[in-house]
């Protein structure tokens, strides 16, 4: 766009916002709030409208053509959508975004490279606005971003993984993960030498074997794609139910291969302080479901107790991730978890539960932007020590 389009679309977008809001203000409390389509279509008629307007008032080969479609898009992405952020979203080649406060935005590449580019913001003022009006329009719960509520987690409609926080912070700040729904499956993961020909097949055979399974690894080392890979060699006639704090797993992505799936998601307590519901909660919920699998996003709390014991129960096949800097390590962190749900049990007793439970561990790492396997630990008992 031109200069002069630039400036159009920051009046236009005041304009926008203000019909939007006395359309909100007239119809509050009636139960007749616009859609989100017709909020889009009212933006899109509103800008054509006083673009024709502006372009009859001016002078004939007075000023360059206005890119009317362009100015269009624009307006709607500052006023309903995300603004800058639009363009690095619909990236194919970035993986996350790092923005901090309005002049400081990185990305990371899906080769492992890191790039600085232009600011989408203004001010650190419009960085929280645009921020809130994330929590807003996208969350199927509106979630606050402000003092008293200093961080944001959320998902995105494209099934990015949105969090930023402001107040505890130097400057408000905002990281995007984006998920990689086409990596899908171990013979993609295996083209990308994330594991050789053998490693596959052990894995294969872990799922087709009903093999209860821990993913370790740090961030951004692959756990989830690893894990949606695996989910993804479980056969079609069998039931499955997902844990996740945010939806990254995907599995509505793979309808033909997952039939029959829940899908559940923690929430937050609202302004009150009422109506949270954490992993626990869910996994006691899912137990209830009829599962023949059970899948935890990410375990890092008391939905440890719960999950093993439906490891040890009769849910074979089970799986989930965890933060871990090896496969030894993951054992210590599991009994801690345990002792969160307050369920008074000694170590000696844990530690049995565990190695009852779990089968396999797999250790993933990110080394210098390469993912690989680095090892399997195969449980095999405990002395109860450890």
């Amino acid at each position: 766009m031109t200069m002069l389009d630039i400036q159009l679309v920051r009046s236009l977008t005041e304009l926008v916002a203000d019909v939007l809001a006395d359309q909100r203000l007239r119809n509050d409390g009636d139960d007749r709030q616009p859609s989100p389509e017709q909020e889009i279509e009212l933006a899109r008629s509103t800008v054509r409208a006083e673009v024709a307007r502006l372009a009859v008032k001016r002078p004939l080969d007075a000023w360059p053509p206005l890119d009317e479609e362009g100015i269009v898009n624009e307006v709607i992405a500052q006023v309903l959508g995300l603004g800058g952020l639009e363009s690095l979203l619909s990236d194919p080649d970035v993986s996350d975004i790092h923005v901090r406060g309005c002049d400081s935005v990185w990305v990371k590449l899906r080769d492992g490279r890191r790039e600085r580019r232009a600011p989408i913001v203004e001010s650190d003022e419009e960085l929280v606005s645009l921020i809130r009006r994330a929590g807003t329009r996208f969350s199927r719960t509106e979630k606050r971003f402000d003092a008293g509520t200093p961080e944001l987690n959320m998902q995105l409609p494209d099934g990015s993984r949105l969090f930023a926080v402001m107040e505890v912070s130097t400057r408000p700040s905002l990281i995007i993960r984006r998920h990689r729904f086409e990596l899908s499956s171990l013979d993609e993961l295996r083209g990308l030498d994330v594991f050789d020909h053998d490693v596959q097949s052990l894995l294969a055979a872990m799922v087709r074997s009903r093999r209860n399974v821990v993913i370790a690894g740090g961030t951004g080392s692959g756990k989830t794609t690893l894990l949606r890979a695996l989910i993804n060699e479980v056969p079609p006639t069998e039931r499955i139910v997902t844990i996740e704090d945010a939806y990254e797993l995907g599995l509505e992505h793979f309808a033909e291969r997952h039939p029959d799936y829940d899908a559940l998601q923690s929430r937050s307590a609202n302004i009150e302080g009422q109506g949270e519901v954490t992993l626990a909660d869910l996994t006691r919920m899912a137990l209830r479901m009829d599962p023949d699998r059970v899948i935890v996003g990410e375990v890092r709390g008391a939905e440890a107790f719960p999950m093993l014991m439906a490891m040890s129960q009769g849910n074979n096949g089970s799986m989930c991730t965890m933060h871990a800097d090896g496969t030894r390590s993951v054992f210590p962190k599991i009994a801690a978890y345990v002792s969160m749900a307050s369920t008074g049990l000694p170590i000696e007793t844990v530690n049995v539960l565990v190695a009852s439970a779990l089968h396999f561990v797999i250790f993933i790492e990110n080394r210098d932007g390469r993912r690989r396997i680095a090892s399997i630990c195969e449980v095999v008992d405990t002395d109860g020590s450890n």
